[in-house]
């Protein structure tokens, strides 16, 4: 590698390095303070990054939060991972899987910054699409697992109930973890997971 080349490589891995940085660092103030309640300038005096280099990286603060989102999805979903168990029929993966969707676990700011996404959706057209967007990949890749367990057609209706359950028991407990001083999240966490796994019970036994 000659000395232009490696020139240019450093220059993208400090270049990495700095969005990595500042996402860390908005995902931070973001969960803490709000989208409306975080500025740019407040970005660069924490992150210590200018705000003429910030908005070099970044078109605009809804490009910190799809990067974000980006990034925490792809470590919540395991894509990569349910691709491969689907792919060699492991129903064990697969359930894992669904039980590791259900109990939605994660960093303390992951989880008050998505609360935080959907109230700005309401008022922010942009934040709406990263909204809509992390919805339809989230419900996708449950409709593979769930169908990958359960593929007949005749199915379909007890799938999509499966779904819709799933999704919204994850939507009600981020919702009580919010806004009930007094909810047991690990108990009801158990009695999701209980009740989910037995409706996958009867999904199997009906595939046989």
């Amino acid at each position: 590698m000659n000395l232009l080349h490696c020139g240019d490589a450093c220059r993208a891995s400090r270049a990495v390095a700095r969005r990595e940085k500042l996402v860390s660092v908005a995902r931070k103030l973001f969960a803490d303070h709000g989208f409306q309640g975080t500025g740019v300038a407040q970005l660069a005096a924490v992150s210590g990054i200018k705000v003429g280099q910030i908005y070099r990286d970044f078109d605009d603060k809804e490009a910190i939060v799809a990067e974000i989102v980006e990034s925490d999805l792809s470590t919540f979903l395991h894509e990569a991972e349910l691709s491969a168990a689907v792919e060699s029929g492991d129903v064990p993966a697969i359930r894992k899987w669904i039980q590791l969707f259900v109990q939605c676990e994660g960093s303390r700011d992951a989880r008050t910054l998505m609360p935080e996404i959907i109230a700005e959706s309401a008022r922010n057209a942009r934040i709406a699409c990263i909204s809509h967007a992390i919805h339809h990949r989230v419900k996708t890749a449950l409709n593979i697992a769930i169908e990958a367990l359960a593929p007949r057609p005749e199915q379909a209706e007890r799938r999509a109930q499966l779904a819709d359950l799933i999704l919204t028991v994850g939507a009600g407990m981020m919702h009580r973890r919010i806004a009930d001083p007094d909810f047991d999240e690990d108990a009801t966490r158990i009695r999701m997971l209980t009740l989910i796994d037995r409706l996958i019970d009867d999904l199997l036994i009906a595939s046989e």
